[in-house]
Parts: C-alpha cells; structure tokens; sequence
C-alpha cells in the first residue's frame, strides 16, 4: 500500500463509522398473521416465513402459537403444547423444498 492511500485511509477512519454488523441472531420475540410467522431479533430484524414451512405450527390453534417459550439465550423457539422445536439459525437459513 502506498504512503499517500494509507495516510487516506487513517483519514477515512476517523471521519466515518462503521456500520453496525450483529454477531449472532437472538430472538425476542414472535407473532403471526394468517399465513406467516415473524421472530422479532434482538438486533431489530424480523425474519418472516410462511407457516406452511412448519406442518405443526400450521396446524395448530391461534391460542397454541401464542404459547411458545425463548431458549438458548435467544437461540430456539419451542411450542410446549404441539411439541415443535425451531433454532433461529434454521429461519435464517431458510428451507430446502427439494429436501422436504
């Protein structure tokens, strides 16, 4: 590197931020509409998916999805009455149709 492009970039440094990149995914929080679950993040994302991904939260009752419980720190969501576990980083990951 060049004198003069360091010396620009030490400039850059301290005129501007970088921006913000979370380290890890933690959920909050969830809720859903008539065809999607939204998991609220920490970070202040949402990660929407369909229910139809989910046989068993699809399946089940509006009162029963709103009995989920926040494990891991963040890291899973657990419905104690249909018995369906999912990691966030599974959400985030997204699905494989072809697997399924």
């Amino acid at each position: 590197m060049s004198i003069s492009v360091e010396r620009q970039s030490k400039q850059r440094q301290g005129k501007f931020r970088k921006a913000y990149r979370p380290t890890s995914a933690l959920a909050k929080e969830v809720s859903f509409d008539a065809d999607m679950m939204h998991v609220a993040l920490t970070d202040g994302r949402i990660i929407s998916v369909p229910i139809i991904w989910f046989p068993l939260l699809h399946q089940a009752e509006p009162e029963q999805r709103r009995h989920y419980e926040i494990g891991g720190g963040g890291l899973s969501l657990h419905w104690p009455e249909i018995d369906e576990d999912i990691s966030v980083a599974g959400l985030m990951a997204g699905v494989d149709w072809e697997a399924a």
